[in-house]
């Protein structure tokens, strides 16, 4: 599966334009590789999220190509969740 395709399926990110967005901007990596919108998941994977002042890091569960939103947290494990605050 597509990583937009999956970031949005497991609402890890909630819109799929986004999940694009956010991979064009070469800030999502997949087992230690930056990677594009059109790169291929698949369990065991690792993806490391970076969004502003927020990281987080999942390994990959399953791809199925729909699930409802209650069980979305079911298709990753959350290895990292970690809010970085600037200091002046």
């Amino acid at each position: 599966m597509r990583i937009d395709k999956y970031l949005k399926v497991s609402r890890l990110i909630k819109r799929r334009t986004v999940a694009k967005d956010v991979c064009a901007g070469e800030k999502i990596s997949i087992n230690g590789r930056i990677v594009k919108p059109s790169a291929e998941v698949k369990p065991g994977d690792q993806i490391i999220l970076e969004m502003a002042n927020h990281v987080v890091e999942v390994k990959v569960l399953a791809t199925p190509n729909s699930v409802k939103a209650n069980e979305a947290h079911t298709l990753y494990e959350l290895i990292r969740d970690e809010r970085r605050t600037e200091s002046c």
